[in-house]
């Protein structure tokens, strides 16, 4: 594609990127096969190359962000299909960001929209606060049919998402030591969603590579990864958020890999590296976090892992979040770990398209969240799995909100069958 920015403009290095982004685009049109705004919709401004016009057309000519980019650029869910489908490598990911932030710092979004990103970059990513909004939803989801046939959807799909259980306390900063002779020594990013609405997810984790003879640390001072606030274009939040976690993470000695078992998270931390590389006092640090970052199936695919006595026999349908697939390219462990561990795995069709989730976009764009659960649930179901297998608490969440299926995360199941506990969602079945 070609680009016509000014010198002036190639000074600032977030716009340089993008130009050499804009630049490797071919208009090919491979992407909207892979969209999924694209296949729901047909629109052309729905689809990674319409965005990539829209964003060209912004940036260049340096213009705040209309009424109606912002619509065609908020519908995107940031799934990154169309980078594990592009043959010209255009690296959309940083593209939409940089849009993002764009939008955010030149464009006056309604009252009411402005109040509820507000909202949602102000609860999300801390724990105790998060806890709190969920209790008090907790009475008020019976409402959420009656809120969402009057209109309220955004506050409906919040309602729908939470948990009919009262939220748990998150864990703090401790060490979980090996069994036995430690072999390895991890830290683990406990999250802020992850952490208050499934706690067992990080119980499962601790659990599985303690036995294993490596030691679990929660860093003081590690918290969100930043992706929430990321994606809202809110940067300043999202890399003091970053900083922090590699501060905390600087401070540990002898970590052989820091795991994520939340993949859009992992997706973001394998990224501080680019989000912090014009920041001298983070940069050389911001690349090693990034290289030492390993989603949990990764590096429980290195460990010597074998099936319990006894342990379950269950058809498995797996489905890839799309910040592992896309994100990570992470594709291959998930599947070979449930697979070796003796449990038959089914792979979604057109598992490349979302669930919905992305973050807090079922929550922002509930109708087209809906659409896609729903293709997903159908999908699904017609393989008549045992259960359904993530490896991220937004796609589990999304997608147990539209199956009485019960809905897990891969390294549960992992646990489960090498001597740990049944997964709470199994017992409830």
């Amino acid at each position: 594609m070609q680009t016509n920015f000014t010198l002036a403009q190639l000074a600032d290095p977030d716009t340089a990127d993008s130009e050499k982004i804009l630049r490797a685009c071919v208009h090919c049109g491979f992407c909207t096969a892979t969209c999924p705004t694209y296949v729901l919709d047909g629109n052309e401004l729905d689809s990674p190359r319409g965005r990539i016009y829209l964003i060209k057309e912004m940036l260049e000519h340096d213009r705040p962000a209309t009424a109606d980019v912002v619509v065609h650029i908020d519908r995107c869910l940031s799934c990154l299909a169309c980078m594990t489908t592009c043959p010209s490598g255009v690296h959309y990911m940083h593209l939409v960001d940089h849009a993002r932030v764009h939008i955010q710092d030149t464009y006056e979004r309604p009252p009411l929209e402005r109040l509820l990103r507000g909202m949602l970059a102000w609860l999300l990513p801390y724990p105790v606060r998060f806890r709190l909004a969920l209790l008090a939803a907790l009475p008020a989801k019976p409402l959420a049919p009656l809120l969402e046939a009057i209109g309220l959807k955004r506050l409906a799909a919040m309602l729908q998402l939470a948990p009919w259980r009262g939220p748990q306390r998150p864990l703090g900063p401790q060490i979980f030591p090996a069994v036995g002779a430690r072999k390895g020594r991890v830290t683990l990013l406990a999250g802020c969603v992850n952490d208050v609405m499934a706690p067992q997810i990080n119980a499962a984790t601790i659990a599985v590579l303690t036995r294993h003879g490596i030691e679990v640390v929660l860093a003081e001072g590690a918290g969100c990864c930043g992706s929430l606030v990321h994606h809202m274009g809110r940067d300043d939040a999202a890399l003091e958020q970053a900083r922090a976690n590699i501060d905390a993470w600087t401070a540990l000695e002898g970590l052989d890999a820091i795991v994520i078992n939340t993949s859009g998270c992992g997706t973001t931390v394998k990224d501080y590296g680019f989000m912090l590389r014009t920041d001298p006092a983070y940069a050389e640090r911001a690349a090693r976090i990034s290289g030492l970052t390993k989603d949990i199936s990764e590096y429980l695919a290195v460990l010597p892992l074998k099936p319990a006595d006894g342990a379950p026999q269950l058809v498995v349908a797996y489905h890839a979040a799309c910040s592992l697939q896309h994100g990570q390219r992470v594709n291959r462990q998930p599947k070979e770990l449930l697979l070796k561990l003796g449990f038959k795995v089914l792979d979604v069709p057109d598992g490349h398209l979302c669930c919905g989730s992305a973050g807090v976009y079922n929550i922002l764009q509930p109708d087209f969240a809906r659409r896609l659960r729903e293709r997903k649930v159908g999908t699904i179901e017609r393989l008549r799995p045992d259960v359904i297998a993530a490896g991220n608490i937004g796609c589990i969440t999304q997608i147990a909100a539209g199956t009485k299926l019960p809905a897990v995360h891969t390294v549960e199941l992992i646990d489960w069958a090498t001597g740990g506990a049944c997964p709470p969602a199994l017992r409830a079945s």
